[in-house]
């Protein structure tokens, strides 16, 4: 075995201990010897000291990237949550690199020369959007539709007190849905303070259902949307329209989680009816939770747009603090709001630029790869196959696509090394073949997809960019 010194003089000379300091290299290489000696005592044979010192310099190398890097997305998953959902337009980051470089007028009214709103740089563009009377935004839509049940619990619209015991919120049992990591509406609910009244069936809720369970504690009618699966066949559910008409009748706030909020339709893409944030504002809910990062195509938020007087009280709960947004984010969802605005969303939001892809064009890319592969990709071939939307939006819709599938061979293992170059590759497996979907593929990234691609078929051990 190589000593600890000529593993950390190697490591030096390679320019690793000043991008990772000294500590840190020697951690790793006490942890490489420490594991090489464990194998030999359970009889393994000691590898070569080259190999040793070269297996070593690569995971340091590996190391010197960080653990949160770029991959490049060939899964054809379009708002990828494990692949940190969606890429941001290049207004967007230079919007969000300039807010980040030094200080900003965040909360300071250039104009009075006093402390301003913070809120008020993301608000006017999403009044002017949704056609809400006010907005606000938190860091993310579970915190949007915690802090809107917290907020309206103690009082009715008119501002009664609370009778005794716990507020109540009535959801139908059809949409107590659970997102993505276990969260479910139920605990969202308990963590709010409030008691839930369950009404309806799972596939059957009408307006009576909810006018039966209103009682002396009821504060909210809430409305789920259920953005990540479908209920088909003997269905029905209450409008949001006759919740808004009972909760006015009433007296009582009228919530509606959108989830995946779009500001497009989506019916012209092939994806269904989903309903829009303007259609839900225009329903009447006093207030309409959505995220900034699915179908928006923005940075990580929740958005609260309705009512002048429920908005007004989500800004003063304690929580509002606690769940608030930096500069950075608020930057970012304004530049993106701005495409929005100037109508050009389906041009410059990556999201919806990858959603209204032609297939034609897809599969003309697709093509380009396979010849750059060259004598490599002997055997990849370019066949249909199916997008998902995914992120928890718009379930069981898929849209055209065409993908490059490899050369036969062990699917898995390939996939393995796809992941180990650098940048990584990320794709998936279709008939026992790895398939590249260039939908999700971003402009720029084919050169590099297709030598990562080269360099896994031949088995190739990670290159160093570093």
């Amino acid at each position: 075995m190589p000593r600890a010194d000529r593993l950390l003089e190697a490591a030096e000379k390679a320019g690793l201990v000043r991008r990772l300091g000294h500590g840190v290299v020697m951690e790793a290489v006490r942890g490489e010897l420490e594991r090489i000696r464990r194998e030999i005592l359970g009889g393994a044979t000691c590898p070569p000291p080259e190999a040793i010192e070269r297996d070593l310099l690569d995971r340091l190398e590996a190391a010197s990237k960080g653990s949160l890097r770029p991959v490049i997305n060939a899964t054809g998953v379009v708002i990828h949550t494990n692949l940190g959902r969606a890429p941001l337009s290049e207004d967007t980051i230079d919007a969000m690199r300039r807010a980040a470089a030094g200080y900003t007028n965040l909360e300071y009214d250039l104009e009075a020369g006093e402390r301003g709103d913070r809120y008020g740089h993301a608000e006017a563009p999403l009044c002017r959007l949704t056609g809400a009377e006010a907005a606000v935004v938190v860091n993310n839509n579970a915190s949007a539709v915690m802090l809107a049940l917290a907020a309206l619990m103690p009082a009715r619209p008119s501002g009664d007190a609370p009778a005794d015991g716990a507020p109540e919120v009535v959801v139908s049992r059809g949409q107590l849905v659970e997102i993505g990591g276990g969260f479910r509406i139920p605990d969202v609910l308990r963590r709010s303070g409030a008691t839930l009244a369950e009404v309806g069936t799972t596939n059957r809720t009408y307006r009576r259902d909810y006018e039966d369970a209103i009682g002396p504690r009821t504060r909210i009618l809430m409305s789920v949307h259920r953005s990540n699966f479908r209920v088909q066949g003997f269905v029905h559910d209450a409008s949001l329209e006759e919740l808004v008409s009972l909760g006015r009748e009433r007296d009582l706030w009228v919530v509606d989680d959108l989830g995946s909020g779009t500001l497009l339709e989506t019916a012209p893409h092939g994806l269904g009816l989903e309903p829009t944030v303007q259609e839900r504002v225009r329903a009447g809910a006093d207030l309409v939770c959505f995220s900034g990062d699915k179908l928006l195509g923005g940075p990580q938020a929740g958005v609260l747009v309705g009512r002048r007087e429920a908005i007004r009280r989500v800004k003063r709960h304690p929580l509002m603090r606690a769940l608030r947004v930096d500069k950075v984010t608020l930057a970012g969802l304004g530049a993106t709001l701005a495409h929005y605005e100037r109508g050009e969303a389906r041009e410059k939001v990556p999201v919806w630029r990858a959603i209204a892809a032609a297939p034609e064009a897809i599969r003309e890319r697709a093509e380009r790869w396979r010849a750059a592969l060259g004598a490599a990709g002997g055997g990849a071939s370019v066949v249909p196959s199916r997008s998902a939307v995914g992120g928890g939006s718009l379930p069981e819709v898929t849209l055209p696509t065409f993908v490059l599938a490899l050369p036969a061979g062990d699917p898995h293992a390939l996939l393995a090394r796809l992941r180990r170059r650098d940048p990584p590759v990320v794709a998936r497996i279709e008939e026992d073949r790895v398939v590249l979907d260039p939908r999700t593929v971003l402009p720029g990234e084919d050169e590099p997809l297709v030598r990562c691609v080269k360099e896994a078929l031949a088995g190739a051990a990670p290159v160093s960019t570093g």
